[in-house]
C-alpha cells in the first residue's frame, strides 16, 4: 500500500468519530433546549399558582410539590446535558487533533515518526470523553423518565378527583397494581 494511502486510511477512523460527536452534540443541544422550554413553562405555572388562593385550586399542595420537584429534576438534567456537551466538544477537538496529527506525522521525516504514539493517545482520550458523555446522557434520560412518572402520578390523582364515581369504579376493576386503584370517596 502506498504510504499516502495508508495515511488517508488512518485518518478515516477519527473522521467517523468526529461525525458521531457531531450527531451527539446536535441531539444533546435539542434535549437541552427542551429542558429550557420546560423550565420556562413551569416558571409560568408557578407564577400562576402564586397569584391565586390555594382553596380555589384543586390539589394545590400536590401541584406545588410537583412543580418544585420538576424544577429540581430539570436543574439536574440541564447540568448533566451541559456536562455531556462539554465532553462531546472536547472529544470532537481531540478527534480533529488526532486526524491532523496523523496527517502531519505521515508527511514528516522518519525522525518525527517516533511520535506515532501522539495520535493514539489523543484518540484514546477522545474515545474516553465520548464514553463519559454517553454515560451522562444515560443519567439524564433516567431523570427525564422519573420526571414523566411523577407527572403521570399527579395526572392520575387529578383524574381521580374529577372522574365520576362510575368511571372510577370501572377503572379500579381493570388496574393490576394497587397503587393505581381508584379510591372511593
Amino acid at each position: 500500500m502506498l504510504p499516502e494511502l495508508a495515511i488517508l486510511t488512518a485518518m478515516i477512523t477519527p473522521a467517523v468519530l468526529i461525525s458521531a460527536c457531531g450527531a451527539l452534540i446536535l441531539s444533546t443541544t435539542v434535549r437541552l433546549g427542551r429542558v429550557v422550554d420546560r423550565v420556562r413553562g413551569l416558571s409560568d405555572r408557578f407564577e400562576e399558582l402564586a397569584h391565586r388562593d390555594p382553596p380555589e385550586i384543586v390539589l394545590y399542595e400536590e401541584r406545588l410539590e410537583l412543580t418544585f420537584t420538576q424544577l429540581d429534576w430539570l436543574t439536574s438534567r440541564a447540568r448533566h446535558l451541559q456536562r455531556a456537551m462539554t465532553m462531546f466538544y472536547l472529544a470532537l477537538g481531540l478527534f480533529v487533533g488526532t486526524t491532523v496529527t496523523i496527517g502531519f506525522l505521515g508527511i514528516s521525516s522518519p525522525v518525527d515518526r517516533e511520535l506515532n504514539w501522539v495520535p493514539v493517545i489523543l484518540g484514546m482520550i477522545g474515545a474516553g470523553l465520548l464514553f463519559i458523555g454517553t454515560l451522562l446522557l444515560g443519567i439524564e434520560a433516567t431523570l427525564a423518565l422519573r420526571s414523566i412518572h411523577s407527572e403521570m402520578d399527579f395526572v392520575w390523582k387529578l383524574g381521580q378527583h374529577h372522574a365520576p364515581p362510575p368511571l372510577r369504579e370501572r377503572l379500579a376493576s381493570r388496574t393490576l397494581w394497587p397503587r393505581f386503584r381508584a379510591t372511593k370517596e
